[in-house]
């Protein structure tokens, strides 16, 4: 987006702005509002919060057009009436379900008050876990309003995979070139990520797409987005990413979110913990189970800072990088064991022929 565009959309999500032409269309003339993020890319996003008396709500500007918040709010209401706890969409004085200022769209929905997911609390994670079987079960039927765009992932995960694997060799190449200081510690390391890169790749081959379980997905299910009010039931916020999509994507990237972290370093009991915990709810096929392990194998972080590195060898800062390439690899000796670890438990309680 041109620079004197976001300058004036700037200018026009102040708060003094919102509050006049904005927050009158829901009948909060006389309500408090304070912006609390604003992001200003080429998907420029804000995020108020609204104090009105006795109630609390969250005002959105939205990156995206009218029909893929027709989606969005379709997908929140199915899931709502389904027994998920998600905010609704509140109504403007015209029934209109979002509010159209300065060529941008805003949403109206309750503040939802609570702790987000604590990764660190096993219950709050299985419950999550629970909870996401539950929204791509009641999900299964899912239809969007009139008017929508029809959002869809169902990415070919062997495809994705064989791109990524075909970069890392491009970066061990480049490697080999510079023998730069980032190169030799990438090369040092290669051997094991290219291991965690092969295996995918030969898993994701022998992936039948058409046993793939298929939802509503989320699409950014993680802890910032899964919220614990003060009676303990579980929230889930922020669909903008959500679409129709394999739920195994879903699963996998909670998982990946979940495990990389300093705490949990690769914990595969905390992984089968979750995948069980699930499968009670809304089982999962034998592609599903190979899907999510491509999608936890693959070393996600070695190959994007490498790519980003050599893309970028010209211009960037190399200290910085090295010190990322640095973090990544700290963690890979604790990948390993658990794809192995992984590996061996779907073979023995799933009979996966892996």
């Amino acid at each position: 987006m041109p620079y004197e565009i976001h300058a004036i959309q700037t200018e026009s999500l102040s708060e003094t702005n919102i509050k006049i032409n904005v927050l009158p269309h829901f009948n909060l003339n006389n309500a408090s509002v304070k912006q609390i993020k604003i992001k200003n890319t080429d998907k420029q996003r804000a995020v108020y919060r609204v104090d009105a008396k006795d109630k609390t709500f969250c005002l959105k500007k939205v990156y995206y057009n009218e029909g893929d918040l027709l989606f969005v709010y379709s997908a929140m209401e199915w899931l709502y009436r389904n027994g998920i706890n998600v905010p609704r969409f509140l109504p403007t004085l015209n029934k209109s379900r979002f509010v159209k200022y300065s060529n941008m769209l805003f949403i109206l929905t309750p503040w939802v008050e609570g702790e987000k997911c604590n990764y660190d609390n096993i219950k709050n994670i299985i419950d999550s876990s629970k909870n996401l079987a539950k929204m791509h079960k009641v999900s299964k039927k899912f239809t969007p309003i009139p008017g929508s765009s029809i959002k869809k992932g169902y990415d070919d995960i062997y495809i994705s995979t064989t791109k990524h694997f075909q970069k890392l060799l491009t970066c061990s190449n480049a490697a080999y070139i510079h023998k730069d200081k980032f190169s030799k510690l990438f090369l040092t390391n290669f051997d094991k990520n290219l291991q965690l890169a092969q295996l995918s790749i030969d898993v994701s081959s022998t992936i039948n797409t058409n046993n793939l379980s298929t939802s509503l997905c989320h699409g950014d299910y993680v802890n910032k987005n899964i919220i614990f009010d003060d009676k303990g039931l579980l929230w889930v916020i922020d669909f903008d990413k959500c679409c129709y999509d394999y739920a195994a994507h879903d699963i996998g990237y909670f998982l990946r979110r979940l495990l990389k972290r300093d705490n949990t370093k690769w914990n595969v009991e905390v992984a089968v913990n979750c995948l069980k915990s699930y499968c009670e709810i809304n089982p999962l096929t034998s592609d599903d189970l190979k899907y999510i392990l491509v999608y936890l194998a693959f070393p996600q972080k070695y190959w994007r800072i490498s790519k980003d590195y050599y893309n970028n060898i010209k211009k960037c800062n190399k200290n910085s990088f090295y010190r990322l390439l640095e973090k990544a690899i700290d963690k890979t000796d604790y990948h390993l064991q658990f794809v192995c670890e992984l590996v061996k438990y779907l073979k023995k309680d799933y009979e996966i022929k892996i």
